[in-house]
């Protein structure tokens, strides 16, 4: 959706708050003894996020008829402010995450598990900002994401699906240099 600076940027703003919220409160629930656990939960869904983000951009964000002709908008404005309102993402991620993990396993689980998606939503928000917009230095990491992000926007829009990662191209066979 085309959205106005204030609502672009929000998501800069309220995420970290919310997984800060969410992390200390979730923290305090787990208690000292289970706190590595929740750490080690946050880090799963960390790593958990990179897998959603390849296949909400590849399936999703590339099929699903009215979000690929906003996802279609957005490869021909790259630098526009077209995204998601950070109330639909909150709300869809408190909707498919964080309530159903809390109902069946509890509130610091279901912190663990928000503040992990959370934090790779967010970095995934920022390093997608940061391709379109900044000049990165080369051979930087953000160099070569960038590069790749150019791939699938000017050259060939059915590869490298993953903004923040190769991994997952590499394991279904969409990476492409």
């Amino acid at each position: 959706m085309q959205l106005g600076l204030i609502g672009y940027y929000s998501d800069f703003v309220v995420y970290p708050l919310v997984i800060a919220i969410l992390g200390i409160a979730g923290l305090i629930e787990a208690g000292e003894e289970s706190a590595p656990e929740w750490i080690g939960m946050v880090i799963f869904c960390l790593g958990l996020w990179t897998l959603i983000e390849y296949v909400l951009h590849r399936f999703v964000l590339h099929h699903i008829p009215y979000i690929r002709d906003l996802h279609d908008r957005h490869h021909v404005e790259e630098r526009s402010s077209v995204g998601t309102p950070t109330w639909l993402s909150l709300g869809v991620h408190a909707l498919v995450a964080f309530l159903p993990v809390w109902m069946a396993f509890g509130f610091a689980t279901a912190s663990a598990v928000s503040c992990g998606l959370m934090l790779g939503y967010l970095w995934y928000i920022s390093v997608h900002h940061m391709i379109h917009h900044w000049h990165p230095r080369h051979p930087s990491y953000l160099y070569t994401l960038k590069r790749r992000h150019a791939v699938h926007h000017h050259i060939d829009d059915t590869a490298n699906f993953g903004v923040t990662s190769i991994f997952w191209d590499r394991v279904f066979g969409t990476a492409q240099l």
